[in-house]
């Protein structure tokens, strides 16, 4: 994987991305019967009839470690770039434009915002909202 190079990344990030596409969504037990239990998942292994810790038959899939990608790309953005929060023009110093791009957080303000684009169009850094 070392030697592959740029190739070898954009492989497994295809990989990931179709990984994506065929991961089940893993829902909550009773959450499709019961109204006050939203989607999200629990865990599982704390109920003792639960049919889902059992795999039974024509019940949700449970989470496994089997559904994760590929260890090189977890955790970087769909570009292959290392995603980086920013939350002050200062923080953009030392990012390096072929491995990182910015993300502003959701707390900044839109004046602070242009300052960040601004500063960032300078470094030649992507913004990815």
């Amino acid at each position: 994987m070392a030697g592959a190079g740029g190739t070898g990344m954009e492989r497994l990030l295809r990989l990931r991305a179709e990984m994506n596409r065929r991961r089940p969504e893993f829902v909550r037990m009773n959450a499709w019967a019961l109204k006050r239990l939203d989607d999200s998942w629990r865990s599982p292994r704390h109920s003792l009839d639960n049919k889902i810790r059992l795999e039974r038959k024509g019940f949700p899939p449970r989470v496994k470690v089997g559904y994760r990608g590929p260890r090189a790309v977890r955790g970087l953005h769909p570009s292959g770039l290392k995603e980086v929060l920013v939350h002050s023009p200062s923080q953009l110093e030392g990012l390096d434009p072929r491995t990182h791009i910015v993300r502003i957080a959701s707390t900044v303000g839109a004046r602070k915002r242009d300052e960040i684009l601004r500063r960032a169009r300078e470094l030649g850094l992507r913004v990815a909202n």
